[in-house]
């Protein structure tokens, strides 16, 4: 059931480092990002995939980690992801990537949830020093980076407290809650 996989399918940021992404296995999500609605149907979309670890930490050092959480740098050595995808614009296609890159990573994302993986799409990227470390070409815009692995933390969906607050946290277990609004209060009712 597609509700079940969504719930699933969170923002992942501690895995088990040690247990290997295939290529293959990437080869298979970028298939289904491949197989996605694309504007105007341009697929201006392009990916780089990684799942050695030599390549994983020239990444590794350029992605950002949980906004929220301050005093928390990103995973450790031994949780950091096993592989990543990285979501590239193919600026010779078109300039403009509208939510293309969106939909590519969710259909990548709820592919390897249904494999037992989790991730984290970052778009809090340091661009510049990962086209250098990468030689990533200049015809490539850098949008987005999926961070992939098999998750080694627990992520529960909250309803939003009385104050509002969105903002998700750990709490002494280590346990990452993610609060969400309430359905009644996206709906937005017309008055006729």
């Amino acid at each position: 059931m597609i509700e079940e996989l969504i719930r699933k399918n969170r923002s992942y940021r501690r895995f088990y480092q040690d247990v290997p992404v295939g290529m293959e296995t990437l080869r298979e999500l970028v298939n289904l990002a491949r197989l996605s609605p694309s504007a105007a149907n341009l697929q201006p979309l392009k990916y780089i995939l990684s799942c050695d670890a030599e390549t994983n930490a020239l990444i590794f050092p350029h992605t950002r980690w949980a906004g929220y959480l301050k005093d928390w740098p990103g995973p450790a050595e031994g949780e950091r992801p096993a592989a990543y995808i990285i979501i590239l614009g193919d600026t010779t296609i078109t300039k403009s990537f509208g939510c293309d890159h969106g939909i590519a990573a969710q259909s990548i994302m709820l592919g390897a949830t249904e494999r037992g993986l989790g991730g984290c799409m970052i778009g809090s990227i340091d661009r510049d020093g990962l086209r250098q470390a990468l030689h990533i070409p200049d015809h490539f815009e850098i949008l987005l980076i999926l961070a992939l692995g098999k998750p080694k933390e627990q992520v529960v969906i909250e309803q939003v407290g009385p104050d509002g607050d969105i903002r998700y946290y750990r709490d002494q277990d280590g346990v990452h809650h993610v609060p969400k609004r309430a359905l009644e209060d996206l709906i937005v009712e017309l008055k006729r």
